[in-house]
C-alpha cells in the first residue's frame, strides 16, 4: 500500500476547529472462524474535534445517494461505534431487524516494545494487548501525534497504522487519509439508519434483542403473510404461499447467523442457542 506517501504530517498535527481527519483501513475479516476465507472491506475512521466515529465506509457512498433521493442501506456486521475524544466510554451500534445502542467502557493495557519497521518514510513501533478475549499486535507511528486506531483500540503514543489478532482473524491496514474542512454528518446512517434512530439499551438487554431476533427471524413477514396479496411475499427469491414455508426460511437464516458470528470482542459476545 501507498498510504506512507500520501500522509503529510503537517495534517496530524492539531486538529483546527471544525475540521476532521479521516483515516481509512482496509479491514479483512473471518466471519466463520473455522474458515480460511477472509471478507475484506474498508473502515472509516472519523478524528473530529469533539469526537471519534468507525463506521463502515461504504456508508458515505450510501449516505449520499439517499440524500439525493435513493435508497440505500447496508449492514454486514462491521463494527460501528462513536466515543467522545480522550474518552474510552463507546456507544456501539447493532442491527438485527431493529437498530440499537449501548455503551460500554473499553479501556486498554498496552505493552510497549522495543522491536520496529519501517513503511515507507515512517518507522513503527510494536504494541500488544489483550483485549476482548484476544491477544492484538498494534503497529503505531510515534511521528503522528495522534492516539487513535481502528475500532476501540487506543492510547498508544501514536498513529496505529497496523492492527491484528494473533490468530489472524481480524486484519486492519491504514489505507489512505483525508482531510475534511468539516466534521462529516453521520446522522442518517450511524445514529440512525434506515430511517430508524438507535434505541439505546443495555448491553444485556441488546443481546436479548438478538437472541429474539435469532430465535424468530420471519416474524415481521409472517405477521404481514394473512394481509399481503398473494405472491407479493418472497424470501430468497422465493415465493412464500404457506406459512409453513417460513420454517425454512427460519431455519436457513438461524444457520446463517451462527456460522457467521465471529465478533471481535468475545468477551461481549452473543451466546445462541442450538438449533433443535
Amino acid at each position: 500500500m501507498k498510504i506512507y506517501t500520501i500522509l503529510l504530517l503537517i495534517f496530524f498535527t492539531t486538529l483546527s476547529k471544525g475540521q476532521t481527519h479521516r483515516f481509512v483501513y482496509e479491514y479483512k475479516f473471518k466471519p466463520d472462524s473455522t474458515a480460511s476465507n477472509y471478507k475484506t472491506v474498508n473502515m472509516a475512521l472519523d478524528i473530529n474535534p469533539k469526537d471519534v466515529k468507525f463506521y463502515n465506509y461504504l456508508n458515505i457512498k450510501n449516505d449520499s445517494i439517499n440524500r439525493n433521493g435513493g435508497r440505500s442501506y447496508s449492514w454486514n456486521g462491521t463494527p460501528a461505534l462513536k466515543r467522545n475524544r480522550n474518552s474510552f466510554e463507546n456507544t456501539n451500534y447493532e442491527y438485527t431487524g431493529s437498530y440499537f445502542s449501548y455503551k460500554s467502557i473499553d479501556k486498554m493495557d498496552w505493552k510497549l516494545d522495543n522491536e520496529t519497521k519501517t513503511s515507507g518514510q515512517y518507522t513503527l513501533q510494536k504494541a500488544t494487548t489483550d483485549f476482548g478475549g484476544r491477544h492484538w499486535i498494534a503497529w503505531f507511528c510515534k511521528d503522528i501525534n495522534i492516539s487513535e486506531g481502528p475500532y476501540k483500540f487506543q492510547g498508544l503514543p501514536g498513529l496505529i497504522f497496523e492492527l491484528n489478532d494473533d490468530k489472524d482473524n481480524f486484519i486492519f491496514k491504514l489505507s489512505k487519509s483525508e482531510k475534511l474542512e468539516k466534521t462529516y454528518d453521520t446522522s442518517y446512517f450511524l445514529e440512525s439508519f434506515s430511517g430508524k434512530n438507535a434505541l439505546e439499551l443495555s448491553k444485556a438487554n441488546t443481546h436479548k434483542q438478538m437472541i429474539q431476533f435469532y430465535n424468530d427471524p420471519m416474524k415481521d413477514m409472517r405477521e404481514k403473510f394473512d394481509s399481503a396479496d398473494p405472491g407479493t411475499i418472497s424470501v430468497g427469491g422465493k415465493i412464500i404461499t404457506s406459512k409453513e414455508q417460513f420454517k425454512e426460511a427460519e431455519r436457513v437464516i438461524q444457520n446463517f447467523i451462527k456460522k457467521n458470528y465471529n465478533p471481535l470482542d468475545l468477551s461481549n459476545a452473543v451466546i445462541y442457542p442450538t438449533i433443535n
